[in-house]
């Protein structure tokens, strides 16, 4: 039998599901501000979702006309929105690449489409994928953004498996909005909020456990200090 605690938590994920911007406004967003009055006491601070961009580079296989139209088609079913191809900024002869060369593909998400696109890739995407253990933490950047990448396409339930004649992945970039003061303007103050973010949306997270153990940021910025100090020192030794 579920208890309420189970049942919370479905209840939380049917909201996700059914409108999650909506969930966020309404939702996630006042009980960030009442959990934690002294971290957001500006609703401004509270951070959020700005936009998702998607990467595939291609290489020189993008210089064949076929695989590029049948690349950004793909991205078009995926995402729902047209791709922009990227190219290259210099000419490097080692790698054959001349100057304002097509190299990928970009797309950059914002508004439904990427409410859309995230709440496919939370409940859906990542089920599909074999053996899944759950995201990194060590994927945030120092701007509290977060990167990962996915092996394959056919992960997406749009992609129909007799049109994929070779399996490709893309690189995901979740870019959030944090108006931060400045006595939370450092790296691992922009890291947490956004895994408390992340933690509210249901984001497979595998090694939140790891932190568990601080009580406060000032303990764990302690202890990236003490591994800095140690790695300074051996390499001083070296």
């Amino acid at each position: 039998m579920l208890n309420q605690h189970s049942l919370e938590e479905i209840g939380d994920i049917h909201n996700l599901l059914e409108d999650i911007k909506k969930e966020y406004e309404e939702g996630l967003k006042p009980i960030l501000i009442k959990n934690s009055p002294e971290r957001f006491k500006n609703p401004h601070t509270v951070p959020k979702l700005k936009k998702i961009q998607i990467n595939r580079g291609l290489g020189l296989a993008a210089q064949n006309t076929n695989i590029l139209k049948k690349n950004i088609e793909e991205f078009e079913t995926i995402t729902g929105q047209k791709p922009i191809i990227t190219k290259s900024k210099k000419a490097i002869a080692g790698f054959k690449i001349r100057e304002n060369m097509e190299l990928g593909l970009s797309v950059t998400l914002r508004g439904e489409k990427m409410y859309a696109f995230l709440t496919k890739l939370l409940f859906f995407t990542f089920a599909q994928i074999r053996d899944f253990r759950g995201l990194s933490l060590r994927s945030f950047d120092k701007a509290g953004n977060y990167t990962f990448g996915l092996k394959e396409q056919l992960i997406f339930p749009e992609v129909n498996y007799d049109d994929v004649d070779q399996t490709q992945g893309v690189t995901i970039n979740i870019i959030l909005e944090q108006s931060s003061p400045k006595y939370q303007s450092k790296s691992m103050d922009k890291i947490l909020n956004g895994m408390i973010l992340f933690k509210f949306l249901r984001f497979p997270l595998n090694d939140c456990g790891y932190y568990d153990k601080y009580s406060s940021v000032s303990e764990l910025n302690q202890f990236w200090d003490r591994k800095k100090h140690l790695k300074r020192k051996r390499w001083s030794q070296e």
